[in-house]
Parts: C-alpha cells; sequence; structure tokens
C-alpha cells in the first residue's frame, strides 16, 4: 500500500498541497511485551463494541452507523496533536485535487482553533483576497449555518463547490466591534505557486506561495529566464517565503537543491530508528553561487521552513524578516481501501541539516527585520504558530510563540524586502550577509 507522507501545515485547507512520498509499511515483530498492550487495547476494543451497540440500541433516535464510526475515529485522531485527521471519501478526493494546485472554491487557507475555522492567509488573487479575508479571521458561519462543531475537512467542504457558486461567511475579525458579512463568488483556484520579477534590473525576485505539484518547475524556470534578462548584471536571488504554509515535501528538497551543489536538505526521523531518512542536493546549483536571501515570517511554515533551514544550515543564503511558524513533523496520507476515505497522521519530526528540530520554535532568521504595521491592523498581524496549537508536539527545549507576519501591500514600505535589496546592491552592509561558509580542512 502506499503511504504520501506530507509536511503541510494544515491538517485540511481549501487551498492546502499534500506530499507524494512513498514509504513502506514496517513489519512488526511480537514480544510478550506487546502481546499483553495488544491484550489490553483489544479490551478496551470490546468496551467500544458495546458501547456502539448500545447506542445503536437505546439512542432516543436511529442513528446513522457510518457517522457513529466516522465521530468515533474523528475523536481518536483529534486526541494525537492538531495534524492528524481522517479524510472520508469526498474530502480524500479533494486532497488529491488539490495537490494539482486547480480546485473550485474561496482560495484560502485555514485551520481549526477553538472549534472555529480560522483563516491563515488567502491565497494571492483568490477570491477570497479579493473579498478582504485577512489573515487570523475566524470563521463562524457559512450561509447562516454554524461550523461550530464541525471538523475542519468538513468545514473546508462546505467552503469549497461549484465555480460561479455564492457563499456568506460570517468572520470574527479581532477589533471589529461585531462579526462582519461577507459574500464571496466561488472561482477554480489556480494556485499559481511561484511569481517572479526582476527587481530593478540586478536583483532576481522569486515569491513561492506555496509548494504545489508545479513549483520547482516554476522556480527553475524562473531562474533561468530572470538570469538570462539580467545578464551580466544579475547581483543575487531573493526567495520571499513569507506566509508560505508549506506543501510537498519533494517540492520544497527540488527547491532547495536548486540553490545548492551538494549536502544535507532535510531528515525525518520516525518513533523507530531505523525510520530515519535523509534528503541530500544532487550538484543542481542552478545560480552559479550567486547569493541568495530568503525572506520569512510568521507564516512561514513546515516546506517552506525547510528550505529556509536547509539554506541557512549550509550557509547558502542570509535569512531575513521575522521568526517562522515552528511546524516541524511530518505527516503520512494512508488510504484506506475503495471508498474509505484516508488516514492523515503524523508520524515523524524533520530535521534541518545540522540536526536541529524547529517543531514549535521555528527557524530565527539572521536579520530580524520587523514591518511598520498600521494601527488598524495591529491587533492581527501576529501569528501564534504552533507551539500555541493544543494539543501540539513538544518541542526541544524552549518553545516559542508568536511572530510578525504581517506584509506591506506596498513595496516601498516593505522593510525586510528593501533590506534585501539593499544588501544584494551594496548600499548597506551586515555582517550576517554573505553569509561565511564554513572552512574546509585540507587532508594531511
Amino acid at each position: 500500500m502506499m503511504r504520501r507522507t506530507s509536511l503541510n501545515l494544515l491538517s485540511a485547507a481549501a487551498g492546502a498541497a499534500l506530499t507524494l512520498v512513498t514509504i513502506q509499511p514496517r513489519l512488526v515483530f511480537d514480544s510478550s511485551s506487546a502481546r499483553a498492550a495488544a491484550s489490553d487495547a483489544y479490551r478496551q476494543l470490546s468496551l467500544f463494541g458495546d458501547v456502539f451497540e448500545r447506542v445503536r440500541a437505546d439512542y432516543v433516535e436511529r442513528p446513522d452507523d457510518n457517522k457513529l464510526i466516522e465521530s468515533a475515529i474523528n475523536g481518536m485522531l483529534a486526541g494525537l496533536d492538531p495534524h492528524s485527521s481522517y479524510m472520508d471519501a469526498k474530502a480524500f478526493q479533494s486532497m488529491r485535487t488539490s495537490v494539482t494546485g486547480r480546485f473550485g472554491g474561496l482560495g484560502m487557507e485555514v485551520i481549526m482553533e477553538d472549534g472555529l475555522v480560522k483563516v491563515v492567509a488567502p491565497i494571492d488573487e483568490s477570491p477570497a483576497a479579493k473579498a478582504g479575508i485577512m489573515a487570523n479571521d475566524l470563521i463562524s458561519h457559512l450561509d447562516g449555518e454554524s461550523l461550530q462543531g464541525l471538523t475542519l475537512n468538513q468545514a473546508v467542504e462546505k467552503m469549497r463547490g461549484a465555480p460561479n457558486t455564492t457563499v456568506k461567511l460570517t468572520i470574527i475579525r479581532k477589533g471589529a466591534d461585531k462579526p462582519i458579512e461577507i459574500s464571496i463568488t466561488r472561482d477554480i483556484i489556480r494556485v499559481r505557486s511561484v511569481r517572479a520579477n526582476l527587481q530593478g534590473e540586478d536583483v532576481a525576485y522569486l515569491r513561492i506561495t506555496q509548494f504545489t505539484e508545479q513549483t520547482t518547475d516554476g522556480v527553475r524556470k524562473a531562474i533561468g529566464e530572470l538570469s538570462a534578462q539580467a545578464g551580466g548584471n544579475l547581483k543575487g536571488f531573493i526567495v520571499d517565503l513569507r506566509n508560505n504554509p508549506g506543501g510537498l515535501l519533494d517540492q520544497a528538497i527540488s527547491v532547495s537543491e536548486s540553490f545548492m551543489e551538494r549536502g544535507e536538505i532535510v531528515s525525518t526521523r520516525g518513533r523507530n530508528a531505523d525510520s530515519t531518512q535523509r534528503f541530500n542536493a544532487r550538484s543542481n546549483d542552478l545560480t552559479k553561487a550567486k547569493p541568495v536571501i530568503v525572506l520569512i515570517n510568521g507564516g512561514s511554515a513546515s516546506a517552506s521552513e525547510i528550505v529556509a533551514g536547509a539554506l541557512q544550515d549550509h550557509k547558502r543564503a542570509t535569512i531575513i524578516g521575522t521568526r517562522s511558524f515552528g511546524k516541524g513533523s511530518v505527516q503520512t496520507i494512508i488510504p484506506l481501501g475503495s471508498g474509505n476515505g484516508a488516514l492523515r497522521l503524523t508520524t515523524a519530526r524533520y530535521f534541518t541539516p545540522s540536526g536541529r528540530s524547529i517543531q514549535a520554535k521555528g527557524i530565527t532568521p539572521d536579520i530580524e527585520v520587523l514591518q511598520d504595521v498600521p494601527e488598524d491592523l495591529a491587533a492581527r498581524s501576529n501569528t501564534r504558530g504552533e507551539s500555541s496549537l493544543p494539543r501540539h508536539l513538544k518541542g526541544e527545549g524552549q518553545e516559542e510563540t508568536g511572530s510578525q507576519s504581517y506584509i506591506p501591500p506596498d513595496p516601498k514600505n516593505d522593510k525586510a524586502l528593501n533590506m534585501a535589496l539593499d544588501l544584494l546592491r551594496g548600499v548597506r552592509v551586515d555582517s550576517a550577509f554573505p553569509p561565511k561558509p564554513p572552512e574546509r580542512r585540507a587532508a594531511k
């Protein structure tokens, strides 16, 4: 059975993408202690069976057996961590559709918080973005129907739908006196994950909004085209990963190696020692060793943290901005058979090349740059981070909470971007740029 590994920030998302890495099933040899534990587990399952039969027989109204079982599965997974969940057949199909970066819906990344759907970020140029949906908005109702009590997958399914259909969202926004009602017309969401241009005539700028199947191709194409346009004037590259919630593990790896010659990019470690996997660059630096600066903030999560961490550890790039989200766990998508949907299960943590776990801590930038936030947006300019999520996997050492995620709409006011441009052009100087690769000792 093929299993698919996910490094996405979201346990489910209106615009999320998931990975396609195969992990072989593990054979477990029974021991006396394992047999005893299994025996105790089966006794508990017998208790579940007794409760299930009593509910079926005596509940005031005849319950739906499938819904009872699905609710039990959801309850079991909800008790693990914020990123493990069950997808029914419809949700599983939606997930497989979203991995292509093209689907029908509103276009926003969401998580569940305190029983409400919370917006992580609207996708650029999507109906949600055009309607004024903002990061940290809470969605309480859809067409007047409360989302309280629904799983995240169920809420996402209600938000998706046929193009040209309209849905009314009730938004709770910090700082607003009362709930805000916003009507949005669904559309085909084409997630253009890479946008690129020349800043002036000498700096190549690549914004990666999330990691879908097309991301690496988009990055490689942009590097080639912008390098040709700039010619001998090219001073370096800016890779903007701000508010990028993650996506495909294989895309994070291949994007990283587009800027690296060699070395480890990331490792994943599960519960058992022999489950460790290491992923390495294969002499593929397409930039010809030009200087690289990576922009991150509190909305940069998961796969985007892998890229930032790899380039930072290898001293290949200078990281500028604010501390990232801190989502350092791996989810595996496990199909459960025809018509039965799939299980999204947290199976491993990932580590940067130097062995850092960023779980509940995030990537700390080499140069911290805080944006000037308008007063009316100050209350929602920060993202709380992985460590604020209930039942999150514990980090190693001191956990960190909260980081600024605001990006000024006018690039002229974008202090992080302007810092990057000034460093690449030599207008400003900082000891962190360019990073100094570790010295190689000559053999004696």
